[in-house]
């Protein structure tokens, strides 16, 4: 009977440490690769031409790597980091070529939760949003850092007073040079970012008007577009939850549990 591979993928940005092991966990191969999929794959036809399964941490690119591998009929699977630390803890020295021989261990064995990948259309929604937060919040400094400057020469710009922020920031400057020279800078990046903002809603509101899912949640009182598209990019796909009490969990909402004798309270 001819032996079976498993492979251990150790991912960082340049390089992969691959490292395969047969079925009674006895070192077959060591060895490093470029991250990248035709690589990756490469070196396991060559190295594990009887694969079973290969296993890779969560990452940055473990998504795509695992998307990849898979196209190219390699048996991957995405490991959940925190369960494999526990796994890779027990090794006295951490290096990249010990954490590829971990996983492969742990791929082996069985011993691990594997993470599904979601997919292509929830990651561009995903980074759709993260894009938008990431300009409102860069938006949001530049005002505060505004109000700041103007507070040193004795000026309160006041939220929410009328007219945009930019207009209130001109009066409050008045004729003062100074001021000026040193707001009207950042007003103008506080523009454009506003500007880049409202093309972004603009993509976000076409995208919940297309999508069914994200109009349900709407109907949902104080359910808007920002958090109907999170909730659908966060879940993707409904079918991987066995049972609806779950998803809170998934989402980190856990209930809170008394529990003694005859007593059992779920808050």
């Amino acid at each position: 009977m001819e032996p079976s591979h498993y492979v251990g993928l150790d991912v960082s940005q340049e390089l992969t440490s691959v490292c395969v092991v047969d079925q009674q966990g006895a070192v077959v191969w060591r060895g490093k690769c470029a991250s990248d999929p035709d690589a990756i794959a490469g070196a396991i036809r060559q190295h594990a031409p009887r694969i079973v399964r290969a296993g890779l941490e969560t990452g940055l690119l473990s998504n795509f790597l695992t998307r990849s591998l898979r196209a190219r009929h390699v048996p991957v699977v995405c490991l959940d980091a925190r369960h494999a630390k526990a796994a890779l803890r027990v090794q006295i020295n951490k290096t990249d070529a010990n954490d590829a021989h971990g996983l492969a261990q742990v791929v082996r064995t069985g011993w691990f939760r594997e993470v599904a990948i979601k997919s292509m259309d929830a990651q561009s929604l995903r980074l759709l949003l993260v894009a938008r937060a990431q300009l409102v919040s860069q938006r949001q400094a530049i005002a505060n850092t505004v109000r700041g400057l103007l507070k040193a020469f004795g000026h309160v710009v006041r939220k929410g007073a009328g007219g945009l922020f930019a207009g209130r920031v001109r009066e409050v400057c008045g004729d003062n040079p100074a001021l000026c020279a040193i707001a009207e800078p950042m007003l103008t990046v506080w523009q454009s970012l506003r500007e880049q903002i409202r093309i972004l809603d603009g993509q976000l509101l076409k995208r919940a008007k297309g999508d069914s899912a994200t109009q349900r949640l709407m109907s949902i009182p104080a359910v808007g577009v920002i958090v109907a598209l999170a909730y659908v990019a966060v879940i993707d796909n409904p079918e991987r939850f066995r049972r609806s009490s779950t998803v809170g969990a998934y989402l980190g909402l856990t209930p809170r549990r008394y529990q003694s004798g005859d007593v059992d309270c779920v808050g």
